[in-house]
C-alpha cells in the first residue's frame, strides 16, 4: 500500500498519477464518513467531489512531511459543516412519501458484504437508526472514533476541536446510544 505522504508529496509535485493513487487510497473511507454524517449517498458524493476540488486548490498549503490523511478529513468536515449550514439557511418543504433511501453500509463504512465477519443485521439497522438521533457532534465523534477507527487526536483534529472536547463527544455519544438502543430492545420486546 502506497504511503499517503509520499503520493501527496509527489501530487504537489504536479503527478497526476500520484492524485489518482491518494484519491484511490482515501477516498472510500472518506467516503463512508461522509455517508453517516450526510445520511444521503447523492449528498456524500457531492461532498466527497468537493472536498477533493478544495484539496487541489489549496495543495500548496499542504506541509510536507505531515499525513494528509487528517487535512483531508478536516477538509471534508469542513465542506459537511457549511453545506448543513447552507442548508439550514434555505426552507425546503418536501412533500410525504419523497424520503430518499438509505444507502446500505457496514458499521465501518464499508459496503456490505465485503466484510468477512457478518454483523447481525437488525442490530446494526439499530445502530445506524440511533446513531441518527444522536446531536452532530456525538454523532460525528462515534463515527470518527469507533466506526472509522481514528484515534481520539486524530478525530480531534479532524473536527477541528481539541482532544478533550472530542472524548466528551464520544463519551457522551457513546452513552446516548446505549440509551437509544436500550429503549428501542425494551420497546421491541
Amino acid at each position: 500500500m502506497a504511503d499517503p505522504r509520499e503520493l501527496m508529496e509527489r501530487y504537489v509535485d504536479g503527478d497526476a498519477r500520484a492524485f489518482r493513487e491518494l484519491y484511490a487510497l482515501v477516498a472510500p473511507r472518506l467516503l463512508g464518513y461522509l455517508m453517516k454524517m450526510a445520511k444521503s449517498r447523492a449528498l456524500a458524493d457531492d461532498l466527497l467531489q468537493q472536498t477533493f476540488f478544495k484539496v487541489h486548490r489549496a495543495r500548496s498549503a499542504y506541509v510536507r512531511g505531515a499525513d494528509p490523511v487528517p487535512w483531508i478529513y478536516a477538509i471534508a468536515h469542513r465542506t459537511f459543516i457549511d453545506e448543513i449550514r447552507k442548508k439550514q439557511r434555505a426552507v425546503v418543504n418536501v412533500a410525504e412519501g419523497d424520503e430518499v433511501p438509505e444507502v446500505s453500509a457496514g458499521l465501518t463504512g464499508e459496503a456490505d458484504g465485503v466484510r468477512e465477519e457478518v454483523a447481525d443485521p437488525e442490530l446494526t439497522a439499530a445502530v445506524m437508526r440511533a446513531l441518527e438521533d444522536l446531536p452532530t457532534g456525538q454523532r460525528e465523534a462515534v463515527v470518527l472514533t469507533k466506526l472509522d477507527g481514528k484515534s481520539v487526536a486524530e478525530a480531534a483534529a479532524i473536527a477541528g476541536t481539541t482532544v478533550g472536547a472530542m472524548k466528551v463527544r464520544a463519551h457522551r455519544g457513546y452513552e446516548a446510544l446505549r440509551k437509544l438502543l436500550g429503549a428501542r430492545k425494551r420497546g421491541a420486546a
